[in-house]
């Protein structure tokens, strides 16, 4: 039995040090304590999702930032890359894909909130971190107070202020924070000059963050200091296995900080690990690695679960403000005058690819679902409704947890809880290093005065589980002492429905305080247990409906959905109620349409069932949802040459790493030209490319400009065609592959790793084929 008493009395937070935050008589104001941020007077909870507006098509924006605010996304963040608008001194361009107002206003029509990172420094894997060559040529020091780089920042903000305009949350706008500056570890009095710079230049918003990571100087109580952490590290070197500080990210417990993110750029030593003035902010991040760029040296393959413990852990240890990085994938421009990558003709440790930003994010560089976006939303599904009482609760750790990071053999878990209710939280999930299952395991939680024994008897926590059980939770009037299943949010209807799904392939039992329910109706064994209502023998599905009534006669009912239908799960304002809708493909609700994405015949199932379901499913209605299953035509491939011999590595003399292939190394690629028919677009629908290959880098070119990249690491590389439309039927794509090496010095997960080398290399073009993406829209008949 593992046991935690939980502290009755949490002391309240700090008020009023910070400063920022709207006045509080506003409508709809924001505010922000030492623990949590407010909003209209209740605890907020955001859930931020990375989106640079200037890598993507601005004619797709509005569709993808549905498909962001479907995966429970509630802020956009993004960069303003300056080397994207000021390329040449003096002449700005805010023009299509890099119109930030017109990004802006698109989050607010869809209804996410806006984070602007300003810089002027961003990073973002961007040249220089997205300085102009000209102001690194410039007589200044940049990144500090020098009055020369601050009267060159200065004009910049000037036309950001512009941009924004009216957006603002003076005006009923969007931006609810701005970022300044990015990964400024010595140089807190800079940060506050870039503040009221942007003040001054009409730049405003009622919270103001900076990167705290690799402990960070930054100016008291003028910034929240936001943090992050991934689960691999594209910037760390080729070694086999898996990156240091990535480990720290899978154990509960209060610490920020990551001093390895940026590590690769900084200049001076990370000291001392004190983390006690972060006591005065809230613990919010900015950087979850909701995936992983490839440098041409490493180029791990980042899987959905390694995604989403890492999330559930930071839940678990005291988020209060999720951050994902990338949460959406992109495209790095070209610009008049150079590449804008991130590479080591940059003076940079590290070689980007020219385009390609796919970092294999919840949704793709071309808008692609990922499995990561369906693990994560069911955390964005429960905190929708649970996460401004979850932002109040304080860590406790059990007296039982790892004693280090190179702990694989204790169970991982802690508890949130406010002294009244909580949340309990498991971890056995790592990525690389496969944790054993733990047998027998039984919590005993003291709370609020009496002990919560979950479950009541032993279960097995199986390798890769990570999940979180509710303790003295309300379902309408009564009180959920325990459940074995993780909330998955509250329907909002006249009978309130509590949806959970089950965990681990652990037999769900809820456990209910017997004073305060009158009855329980539906497919399940129910018996007393002294004060207890316990109820057992759940399958959960579809039609897996409890109805509760409690002591004053209001009902309330709890859905438990098994877990693999849980991962299909999406919810929001559809047909005039708060609705759960499963669908095997991927669902985006926008206004009274839900739109089913991908090819396939599939029902949606819909919960409550709409009046024109002719058929149902347990307490889901269904809907035909089939996209047209026409013939995909082929594309015609041509082999035009074959490769040279294999390119002898590189090596960068100031990083040691290995760079990746210049133009003229392409000289030697092996040449395919792919002609793809008029047949493969109907409508506006996207088309991709997929290129099953094996190698070391491709490009893609239309009639000479590159238009995508990929360094390989394993997964096929898609190419979204619909951007290209008139360019590539008119003149077809050209794919210029190069061989992998077995020498070459660069890191591939081993799942992916070649394991033959023909002759010192290898280069396979398996398959080319074609893959639309239909969109079904169902429309509900109000007969």
């Amino acid at each position: 039995m593992r046991r935690l008493d939980i502290p009755s009395q949490i002391p309240p937070p700090a008020e009023g040090h910070l400063r920022m935050g709207d006045l509080p008589h506003q409508p709809d104001a924001i505010t922000v304590n030492s623990r949590y941020l407010s909003r209209r007077g209740r605890p907020w909870f955001p859930i931020m999702g990375e989106f640079h507006y200037g890598r993507y098509p601005a004619a797709e924006w509005r569709e993808e930032l549905l498909k962001v605010r479907a995966g429970g996304v509630t802020v956009a963040a993004t960069y303003v890359f300056w080397n994207l608008h000021e390329e040449r001194r003096g002449v700005f361009d805010w023009s299509g894909d890099r119109d930030l107002r017109r990004f802006v206003t698109t989050c607010a029509e869809v209804g996410l909130d806006v984070v602007v990172r300003i810089g002027p420094w961003g990073h973002g894997e961007s040249r220089n971190g997205g300085f102009p060559d000209w102001v690194l040529e410039a007589d200044c020091v940049p990144r500090t107070d020098d009055p020369r780089y601050v009267e060159l920042v200065r004009p910049l903000f000037e036309q950001i202020g512009a941009q924004l305009a009216g957006l603002t949350r003076g005006h009923g706008g969007p931006v609810v924070a701005v970022q300044v500056e990015n990964e400024l570890y010595d140089q807190p009095g800079h940060l506050v000059t870039l503040k009221r710079l942007a003040q001054a230049a009409g730049i405003d918003a009622p919270l103001w963050t900076a990167t705290g990571w690799g402990h960070a100087q930054l100016p008291p109580d003028d910034v929240i200091p936001l943090f992050g952490g991934y689960p691999e590290a594209a910037w760390d070197t080729a070694h086999d296995g898996w990156p240091q500080q990535s480990r720290a990210h899978y154990f509960f417990g209060p610490g920020r900080d990551d001093d390895s993110i940026g590590s690769d750029l900084r200049t001076t030593e990370v000291t001392g690990s004190d983390e006690s003035h972060l006591a005065r902010y809230p613990f919010a991040t900015c950087e979850l690695g909701s995936g992983m760029y490839t440098s041409y040296h490493r180029r791990p393959i980042i899987e959905a679960p390694d995604i989403a413990a890492l999330g559930l852990v930071k839940l678990g240890s005291g988020s209060v403000w999720q951050g994902y990085y990338m949460y959406h994938g992109a495209s790095q421009k070209i610009g008049a005058l150079s590449t804008l990558q991130e590479s080591h003709a940059t003076g940079y440790p590290n070689d980007c690819p020219v385009i390609s930003y796919d970092f294999q994010a919840p949704l793709g560089e071309y808008g692609q679902f990922r499995d990561s976006f369906h693990h994560l939303r069911l955390q964005h599904l429960w905190l929708a409704s649970d996460g401004p009482d979850l932002a109040t609760m304080t860590l406790v750790m059990p007296p039982d947890a790892p004693g280090d990071t190179a702990d694989r053999e204790t169970l991982r878990w802690c508890v949130r809880s406010d002294g009244r209710s909580g949340f309990l939280f498991v971890n056995n999930h790592q990525p690389v290093e496969t944790l054993p299952a733990h047998e027998d395991v039984r919590f005993a939680i003291e709370l609020d005065g009496r002990e919560l024994v979950v479950p009541r008897e032993p279960v097995t926590v199986p390798s890769g589980a990570y999940f979180a059980w509710p303790l003295a939770r309300p379902v309408g009037g009564s009180v959920l002492l325990s459940a074995t299943a993780q909330p998955m949010g509250v329907l909002d209807a006249d009978e309130p429905v509590h949806v959970f799904c089950q965990t681990a392939g652990i037999p769900v039992e809820l456990v209910l305080d017997a004073a305060t329910v009158a009855e329980v109706e539906g497919p399940a064994t129910v018996e007393h247990d002294g004060d207890r209502l316990v109820i057992t023998d759940l399958v959960p599905g579809p039609g897996c409906l409890v109805r509760i009534r409690d002591a004053s006669g209001a009902r309330a009912a709890v859905l438990v959905l098994d877990a693999a239908r849980a991962l299909t799960a999406a919810a929001g304002r559809l047909w005039g109620a708060h609705r759960l809708v499963l669908s095997e493909r991927p669902v985006v609700i926008d206004e009274d349409r839900l739109v089913v994405h991908g090819q396939g015949s599939s029902d949606v199932r819909v919960f409550p069932a709409p009046a024109s379901a002719t058929r149902t499913e347990g307490v889901f209605g269904l809907l035909p949802a089939t996209a047209d299953a026409e013939q995909v035509p082929e594309a015609k491939v041509e082999e035009v040459e074959q490769a040279g011999p294999a390119r002898r590595p590189v090596i960068d003399a100031a990083s040691g790493r290995a760079s990746a292939p210049t133009d003229a190394d392409f000289e030697q690629a092996a040449v395919y030209h792919v002609t793809v028919p008029r047949e493969a677009f109907t409508g506006e629908e996207e088309v991709l490319l997929r290129l099953d290959w094996i190698g070391d880098v491709g490009r893609a070119s239309i009639a000479g400009r590159l238009v995508a990249d990929q360094f390989w690491y394993g997964p096929a590389w898609e190419i979204g065609l619909r951007r290209f439309r008139e360019e590539v039927l008119e003149h077809g794509i050209e794919v210029r592959l190069l061989p992998l090496s077995e020498d070459a010095p660069v890191f591939v997960s081993p799942e992916a790793r070649p394991t033959a080398y023909p002759g010192g290399s290898i280069l396979e073009l398996r398959s080319v084929a074609l893959v639309p993406v239909p969109r079904t829209v169902v429309v509900e008949d109000e007969r």
